[in-house]
């Protein structure tokens, strides 16, 4: 009984000794895979287990330290008890090579890949509650982990690793739009829409989103005063461009709630019209949206002239063309959203040559190319390379085009079909 009961001892122990493996194992994987955002969030919120792990992770070489140290003593603790017992069951010759064999086997499962798999797939299961051990441990062992860490970093600085503590997790542009597209279900596809749409602010300049200066609606002062009354009135904006005779000729821009001021004045003319509006904001037209949206918001302005490198006025851009870049259209009715885009029965689309490249993508679901001419028109003879002398045919990418009427050296109506023919929201 006095010979079994040691016996009973190490196999116990040697059980004790392979769980013992299995925290440290999974505490490893849990703690290196855990997720650091959620993590952080939770510090930030309260979470005392959380900020244990946040702490324990900005030095992931002491961390690692404490874990390996552990892992490696109750290993070769299990390993020496492992080859007692199997001398004593197969002697001398045989019992260490089967020691060795068998808990090898014994490890590797139980000690290391179930409980890493396990660790790596629920890291949050196993990475709060390890870290009530570790941080402790590592406060025991903290004189041991000092020796082995210094050595270990010097090896690493001498093969050009200065930064020891964890970098930031800092995400790139790249990065964080993966990070929505995987998000799935936990943000709603409007929202991740949204998102990834903030996040190509920076990509598209006023250019892109601005009304071109053959569709500015405004004030020319060369107009009778009559007109002028009449277009105010009739007016369907908000802020109309004041200008002399033409529109790179600028005066101001005149918000229509201020026409109650002068509308009433028995004397009107029209210096009282350019008296009520505010001078002009101008914006370079390479000015990328993000950029343009912090100037409108310190400006305190909602609309600016879009200028190219000469001086002359290209458009205008106001806030609500950048917010739709993020939110989509405010309009409802398709019609007028896109009164450029005339659908036919056959699945064609019939375009007006001045459409705006990036409408039509976004309209139809359509590649076109973005990175050069602005409208369909540009677009075409940007291919064609000179003006066509009759109706003619090309295709761009999955996009055949038949241009149906030129006017002015300028392609006014196109008709466009599609390999992946979609129709539009709200038809």
């Amino acid at each position: 009984m006095s010979d079994d009961l040691p016996l009973g001892l190490m196999l116990g122990l040697l059980f004790v000794l392979v769980c013992l493996s299995a925290f440290f194992s999974s505490s490893e994987t849990g703690m290196m895979s855990i997720n650091r955002y959620r993590l952080n969030h939770q510090a930030a919120s309260g979470d005392r287990s959380a900020r244990r792990v946040v702490e324990l992770l900005k030095r992931p070489d002491r961390l690692l330290g404490v874990i390996l140290i552990g892992n490696n003593l109750i290993n070769n603790l299990a390993a020496s008890i492992a080859t007692i017992l199997a001398i004593h069951f197969f002697g001398d010759v045989s019992g260490p090579a089967i020691a060795t064999l068998s808990l090898t086997i014994v490890v590797l499962i139980f000690g290391e890949v179930t409980p890493k798999t396990y660790a790596a797939i629920r890291p949050d299961r196993i990475a709060i509650p390890a870290s009530l051990v570790l941080a402790p441990l590592l406060k025991v062992f903290y004189p041991l982990v000092w020796l082995v860490n210094a050595i270990s970093n010097s090896l690493l600085r001498a093969l050009g690793v200065k930064q020891l503590n964890a970098d930031k997790d800092n995400l790139t542009r790249d990065e964080l739009r993966s990070v929505v597209h995987e998000a799935g279900s936990l943000i709603p596809t409007r929202h991740q829409a949204m998102l990834l749409s903030i996040l190509d602010l920076e990509n598209v300049t006023v250019n892109d989103i601005m009304v071109p200066r053959h569709e500015i609606v405004g004030l020319d002062l060369e107009d009778d005063l009559e007109t002028l009354l009449g277009q105010i009135r009739q007016s369907q904006h908000n802020r109309l461009p004041i200008y002399k005779g033409d529109v790179n000729n600028v005066l101001g821009i005149l918000h229509l709630r201020n026409a109650s001021r002068f509308l009433t004045k028995p004397d009107l003319n029209k210096a009282a019209i350019v008296q009520e509006a505010r001078e002009p904001y101008f914006i370079p037209e390479s000015t990328p949206l993000h950029t343009q949206l912090l100037n409108f918001q310190q400006q305190k302005r909602r609309i600016g002239v879009v200028v190219d490198e000469y001086g002359d006025v290209q458009g205008l851009a106001t806030l609500e063309d950048i917010l739709e870049e993020i939110v989509g259209e405010f309009t409802t009715d398709v019609a007028d959203t896109h009164r450029d885009i005339h659908p036919q029965t056959d699945g064609a689309y019939i375009i007006d040559g001045t459409a705006n490249i990036r409408d039509l993508n976004k309209a139809l679901g359509w590649q076109l190319p973005t990175d050069g001419p602005k409208t369909l028109n540009g677009l075409i003879l940007e291919h064609l390379e000179s003006f066509p002398d009759a109706p003619a045919c090309l295709q761009i990418g999955p996009t055949r085009l038949e241009i149906l009427e030129m006017r002015d050296n300028l392609i006014t109506s196109v008709r466009c079909w599609h390999q992946n023919v979609r129709r539009l929201s709200g038809e």
